[in-house]
């Protein structure tokens, strides 16, 4: 008799345990989904920042009138930051949904967001470009510096890569945590060493 009771009260002690432990992770993965869906916000307010001081970037003056239209350059990182805030509130909302992750959601993200923070960099990177030939100007090609005229428009734009840059750091960490939830729960896809090596 009372090995029956004893074995009963190891079975209870071993399911409040199990119970326990199954609580913890789910309040651990509950707190990382918040923490997760709070950095992909953080990203929308600096997009909105850099994309709108471009689009009210423009001078007239005693030399001509410059805005950011003319430069394909400006153009592009405009059109970055929109697409880059918009995907952030969609993938916020999408990380936010208390489901259980899937493989191919997993992959989505990753993919999403590898690919909008090439876009972003990209953006920013040939935005600096134009800014150190608009400052230094370029001597071989007798290319006066154009910010020299146009100071104010040079400012604003640099104002505008700077922030886009801040944008950069928040999808390369975003891109960090979705490539760590992505190979520490899946597999990488197998392949086949046959077709590999005969093609």
């Amino acid at each position: 008799m009372s090995t029956v009771v004893e074995k009963s009260a190891a079975e209870v002690a071993r399911g409040d345990e199990l119970e326990g432990m199954s609580s913890n992770g789910n309040g651990n993965g509950s707190s990382l989904r918040t923490a997760e869906t709070l950095l992909r916000l953080l990203p929308i307010a600096p997009c909105v920042a850099a994309l709108l001081v471009m689009l009210h970037d423009s001078q007239d003056n005693e030399f001509g009138s410059v805005s950011y239209s003319h430069i394909g350059a400006f153009r592009f990182l405009v059109h970055a930051n929109g697409i880059c805030a918009g995907y952030s509130l969609l993938s916020a909302i999408m990380s936010a949904k208390s489901r259980p992750p899937t493989k191919s959601l997993a992959w989505t993200f990753f993919f999403l967001d590898q690919l909008l923070t090439y876009i972003i960099l990209g953006a920013g990177a040939v935005s600096t470009e134009i800014l150190y030939l608009a400052f230094k100007g370029d001597s071989t090609i007798t290319w006066s510096p154009a910010c020299e005229s146009f100071g104010g428009f040079c400012h604003r734009a640099t104002t505008s890569v700077i922030i886009t840059f801040l944008v950069v750091a928040f999808f390369a960490l975003i891109s960090l945590i979705s490539s760590y939830k992505l190979f520490s729960k899946f597999d990488a896809p197998a392949i086949n060493p046959i077709k590999a090596t005969f093609g």
